[in-house]
């Protein structure tokens, strides 16, 4: 896909950094095809201040279309990982889907909306439904790099039906022990929950508002004294609220 000169020069920053842009979705292992329902950028660069205020879906959205994407309650979803829109940026890209350094979790979340192909991002009130983050030394990115790209999770199976927006975050952390210098990436994809649940969400935050800079997981030295990027044995935090318990 051909990009613009702006675009291009921001991709040739992302290679450098090895950047990432979510902009595909599965739904019980069917793919549901490239940036079909999914809210996306053309430059893969992330955002970095937690109070920016396009931090809910991205900022300089140029790929979005009218699909919204049914989700059964309970269904296994994916989110896909590509270093630049369509995936590898050249032949033998070795930051696709993103750089191995940029270690960090992936978190979920979702808000209601009336019509989630046509809704705004201003205002909405977000829940958490999935997050993973540090165990055993591996890392989120790390499982998402060893799947090809791919983040799976669990929609709650009492997510009241109705359209929602689903924003997939990941945040590296690689650089995260100065202040404002951990790497946010979100897109956010339109979709459709079905089914009898009847939880409509809790713990609800705003997207900006929901994180500080200074975050324990967000504002965190990831490396031990070797210079392993294993969280040195400690628990890691993740930002936000609770994950949504049915």
């Amino acid at each position: 896909m051909k990009l613009s000169a702006v675009p291009v020069l921001l991709g040739f920053v992302g290679f450098s950094c090895g950047h990432t842009i979510f902009q595909k979705v599965s739904v019980n292992g069917q793919d549901q095809g490239q940036l079909k329902g999914v809210r996306a950028p053309s430059s893969d660069y992330p955002l970095m201040n937690v109070n920016d205020g396009n931090f809910a879906c991205n900022t300089g959205i140029q790929f979005k279309d009218s699909n919204i994407i049914n989700v059964p309650a309970g269904a296994r979803v994916g989110a896909w990982w590509g270093h630049v829109i369509g995936g590898a940026q050249s032949a033998n890209d070795v930051d696709h889907p993103i750089a191995r350094s940029h270690k960090g979790p992936i978190i979920v979340y979702l808000a209601k909306v009336d019509n989630a192909a046509t809704a705004g991002t201003t205002g909405l009130r977000w829940f958490k439904v999935a997050e993973s983050g540090l165990s055993g030394g591996v890392w989120a990115v790390d499982t998402m790099i060893s799947n090809g790209g791919w983040h799976y999770f669990n929609v709650p199976s009492c997510v009241a039906p109705g359209d929602y927006l689903m924003r997939v975050e990941l945040i590296a952390l690689h650089s995260a022990q100065a202040s404002g210098q951990a790497q946010f990436y979100m897109e956010c994809a339109q979709i459709r929950i079905t089914g009898s649940g009847t939880n409509t969400g809790q713990n609800f935050v705003s997207f900006p508002g929901a994180y500080t800079a200074n975050h324990p997981g967000i504002q965190i030295n990831i490396y031990d004294n070797s210079g392993n990027p294993n969280g040195g044995g400690r628990p890691y935090q993740i930002p936000g609220p609770p994950v949504l318990t049915c």
